[in-house]
């Protein structure tokens, strides 16, 4: 029984094309700036294009471009040895936290190590409206981003930072600046805090909020950037002002997101390795 007719079939080969035409789109056609770069990460699980955002952060952007096309020289983890060769090639993504972000980027695989430099941080904290957020409101609750849900983390996030940035050392000098310490904390506003702890700020770029999809520089603290990123799988705004936004998944977001689903061991790496095959450009 002849249930489809030979225009019947063309008409649906030409519906198949279309649908394959627009999943298929052409990268180039994604980014928000056609002046931006466009990078692929092959994965063992499909690929992922990111667009990077060099005026924003342009040192960060220079940085991954240069590691991953074999232009900037690092240390091999194995020899001690000053290397240049594409630094991406055949790492591992090593952090993997469902409902979080996938992390790459480690010389060792193992989330430790450096490529043997570091560099600063590149993020506008008024842009992102820390200066405008109030860390403690009036009700002595924190502020949501700085993730503070005990005494122990008040006085190592914002009290004691505080405290050596008003020079009290000692209890007598505390106990004699009461009245000064308790207005500074309630003055204060999460940017305050976040440059109490060390963290340094620039208005000559704009920044993003760290949301669903952005690539973002790994780092151990302030202006200790170096190799490693992760991109994320949720919005995470309590990371807004910690960590340089450098790009965003144009394409291949489902592969970032069944990177993210992956089971993983008691230290959040894959029982089955993820690799980075490579790590390009686009031209």
């Amino acid at each position: 029984m002849k249930i489809i007719t030979r225009l019947g079939l063309i008409s649906l080969l030409l519906a198949s094309a279309a649908s394959y035409s627009q999943t298929e789109q052409d990268p180039a056609s994604l980014r928000e700036n056609p002046d931006n770069p466009l990078v692929e990460i092959q994965t063992s699980m499909g690929n992922i294009i990111l667009e990077l955002f060099p005026q924003e952060a342009p040192l960060t952007v220079a940085n991954f471009i240069e590691l991953a096309e074999g232009e900037k020289a690092f240390t091999d983890p194995d020899t001690g040895e000053m290397v240049t060769r594409p630094y991406f090639d055949g790492q591992v993504f090593h952090r993997v936290i469902d409902n979080f972000m996938i992390q790459g980027g480690s010389p060792t695989g193992l989330g430790n190590g450096t490529p043997g430099f570091t560099f600063e941080d590149e993020i506008n904290a008024r842009a992102l409206g820390l200066d405008r957020m109030q860390a403690i409101d009036e009700e002595g609750v924190p502020h949501p981003f700085l993730r503070i849900g005990s005494q122990e983390q008040f006085q190592a996030a914002i009290l004691s930072p505080l405290l050596a940035e008003m020079g009290i050392s000692s209890q007598e000098e505390l106990e004699a600046s009461l009245a000064e310490v308790e207005e500074r904390v309630l003055s204060l506003s999460v940017q305050d805090v976040y440059e109490n702890q060390g963290y340094e700020y620039t208005q000559t770029v704009m920044s993003r909020m760290p949301v669903r999809g952005v690539i973002a520089m790994a780092n151990a603290g302030p202006n200790t950037n170096g190799s490693q990123f992760f991109i994320n799988l949720v919005d995470t705004e309590w990371l807004a002002g910690k960590h340089t936004v450098f790009g965003r998944v144009r394409q291949g977001m489902d592969v970032v997101d069944a990177i993210g689903a992956t089971p993983t061991d008691d230290s959040d790496r894959p029982l089955e390795e993820v690799r980075i095959i490579q790590i390009r450009e686009i031209e």
